[in-house]
C-alpha cells in the first residue's frame, strides 16, 4: 500500500471509530499494555519493562511489569522495544483560523475546527488550548462537547476572544478577523466589560496581546500597542472574576511591564534581547509561567529551507493539498529566504532558545506551546513535535523537554486529571517505536495513540 493509502486508510478509521470517546471508554474492556519503556511525565527516569492497567477510561494501575494485579480476561498488548508517554498537551494553539494557507473568519467552523482536533490527536497531542481569537457561541459549545467526548480528536480549552489594540496586534488585516473574535477596548470601563463576557461565556483564561509585531526586522513600521491603563485593567478584573491572564509579548520590557502589573502566563518568549536578572526575579517573585513557542518563528521560514521534508510522511500526514503545492513551489521558496522576516525569525529562534535555559535552569515554571493553528505554516500537530527538537536543541534533555509537554503543561493549566501517568488519570497516552528519552526524533514513530483509553486506529502516523 502507498504512503497515501495508509494514512487515509487509517484517517477513514479514525472518523468511524472516533465519537463518543467517553461513552466508548466507559464500556470498553481493561487493556494492560505490557513490556514497554515508560515515561511517566512527572521527569522521572524512565522505567524499562513497564506495564500500564487502564480500565473506564482512566490509568487503574502502573508499575514494573508483573507486578500490577491484572483481573482475568483482560486484552494484553506486548509493547517490546516501545515507549510509553503521555499524549503531548499544548498550552497555546488556535483552532479554526487557517484553512488552507488563507487566515480568515469565514474558516471558523465546526467542521474546520474538528478537523484540527483530529490532526493534533493523530500526532498525539490529547489537549489544546486555544488562546484567543475564537468565537461565541460555537467555540464555548465544541469546548464542551471536547470535554464530555462527543467527538473524535484533541480536548478543547482555551480564551473566547481576547483583547487587543485598537488598530493594533491582532492584526484585523493579516488575520482578517470578525469583530467578534477579538475586543479592542478604548476605555478601563471596556475592557472590564470585555472581560466579564468572557467570563461569563466560560473562558479558561484572559489573553491580552502587548506587541507591535516588528518581530525584530529593521526598519518595519509596527502596529499601536495596548494602552497600559487597559491592561491594569484587564488583568485586575480578570482576577477579580478568578481569571488568569495570559500575555502575548515579544518584547523584554513589554513582558516585565505586564508581569508587574499580575499577568500570570507570558504566552511567548522573549525575542528582542536576553533576559535578565531583574525578569528573573520578577517571575520568581510573581508566580509566572513562559511558553517560549519556539516554532512559532521557526516556522516562518524552516520549510522553504527544507523542500525535501515534503518526502517524510511524518510532516505530509499534516498537510491539505494547498499547503503541500505551496512548500513545493521553488517560487514561494526564494522569496521566503530572501524576506528581512527570514533572517530577524532566525535570530529570534537562537535568541528565545537561549532565553528558554536562562529561565529553565533558574526554575521558572515552564509551559509548553507553539503557537499552531495561528497560520499556515504552524502545522497542528507536527509543530508541537517541532518545538520539542528546538527545545532539546536548546540544551535540555529529551526528558526534561517530554516533561514540560506533559507534567508541566498540565500545571500550567492547573489540570490534575492529565498529563501524569498515575493511576485515576485519564488515560490519554502516545505509544512510540524507541527510545525518546536518548532520541528526541523516537517521538516521530507513533505506533499507538490511546485517548482516555481507547486506541485510536486514525492515529497511526505512517512511517
Amino acid at each position: 500500500m502507498t504512503i497515501a493509502g495508509r494514512f487515509g486508510w487509517a484517517l477513514s478509521l479514525m472518523l468511524c471509530a472516533g465519537a463518543a470517546n467517553v461513552a466508548v471508554a466507559a464500556e470498553a474492556p481493561a487493556v494492560l499494555l505490557e513490556h514497554a519503556t515508560l515515561i511517566d511525565g512527572t521527569g522521572a527516569t524512565p522505567v524499562a519493562d513497564s506495564a500500564v492497567l487502564i480500565r473506564d477510561g482512566r490509568i487503574a494501575s502502573v508499575g514494573r511489569d508483573g507486578t500490577i494485579a491484572v483481573p482475568a480476561g483482560v486484552k494484553t498488548v506486548d509493547l517490546v522495544g516501545m515507549t510509553i508517554l503521555p499524549g503531548l498537551i499544548s498550552d497555546h494553539s488556535h483552532t479554526g483560523l487557517v484553512k488552507g494557507t488563507q487566515d480568515d473568519t469565514a474558516n471558523y467552523t465546526r467542521e474546520n475546527i474538528l478537523a484540527a482536533l483530529k490532526q493534533y490527536e493523530r500526532y498525539g497531542v490529547l489537549s489544546v488550548v486555544s488562546l484567543g481569537l475564537n468565537k461565541s457561541p460555537l467555540f464555548d459549545q465544541l469546548r464542551q462537547e471536547q470535554h464530555a467526548g462527543r467527538n473524535p480528536g484533541a480536548d478543547l480549552f482555551g480564551v473566547d476572544q481576547g483583547i487587543g489594540a485598537p488598530d493594533g496586534v491582532p492584526p484585523q488585516g493579516m488575520f482578517h478577523l470578525g469583530a467578534d473574535q477579538v475586543y479592542r477596548p478604548t476605555s478601563v470601563p471596556e475592557a472590564r466589560a470585555a472581560v466579564d463576557r468572557m467570563v461569563d461565556e466560560g473562558t479558561d483564561l484572559v489573553k491580552i496581546w502587548v506587541d507591535d509585531f516588528r518581530n525584530g526586522v529593521p526598519g518595519a513600521k509596527g502596529f499601536p500597542k495596548i494602552d497600559p491603563a487597559i491592561y491594569r485593567a484587564v488583568i485586575e478584573q480578570a482576577h477579580a472574576r478568578g481569571k488568569r491572564v495570559a500575555a502575548h509579548i515579544h518584547d523584554l520590557a513589554d513582558a516585565k511591564a505586564l508581569v508587574a502589573a499580575g499577568a500570570d502566563i507570558v504566552a511567548h518568549g522573549v525575542r528582542d534581547q536576553p533576559v535578565d536578572t531583574d525578569f528573573i526575579m520578577l517571575m520568581e517573585q510573581k508566580g509566572a509561567w513562559y511558553i517560549a513557542t519556539l516554532d512559532l518563528d521557526e516556522a516562518n521560514y524552516i520549510f522553504a529551507l527544507h523542500p525535501e521534508w515534503l518526502d517524510d510522511p511524518f510532516l505530509s500526514a499534516g498537510l491539505n493539498p494547498a499547503l503541500r503545492a505551496r512548500f513545493a513551489d521553488p517560487a514561494w521558496r526564494a522569496k521566503i529566504l530572501a524576506a528581512p522576516l527570514t533572517e530577524a525569525s532566525k535570530r529570534a529562534v537562537a535568541l528565545n532558545q537561549r532565553n528558554l535555559m536562562t529561565l529553565y535552569r533558574a526554575g521558572i515554571p515552564i509551559g509548553f506551546g507553539t503557537d499552531s493553528g495561528a497560520s499556515a505554516t504552524r502545522i497542528p500537530g507536527f509543530a508541537e513535535h517541532r518545538e520539542l527538537k528546538l527545545m532539546v536543541a536548546a540544551g535540555m534533555t529529551p526528558v526534561q523537554a517530554l516533561t514540560i509537554a506533559t507534567g508541566r503543561a498540565a500545571a500550567l493549566m492547573q489540570w490534575d486529571d492529565r498529563g501524569i501517568l498515575l493511576p485515576g488519570r485519564w488515560a490519554d497516552l502516545v505509544v512510540v517505536s524507541g527510545d525518546p528519552a536518548h532520541d528526541i526524533t523516537a517521538v516521530d514513530r507513533i505506533a499507538q495513540v490511546w485517548h482516555r483509553g481507547v486506541q485510536t486506529e486514525g492515529a497511526l502516523i505512517p512511517q
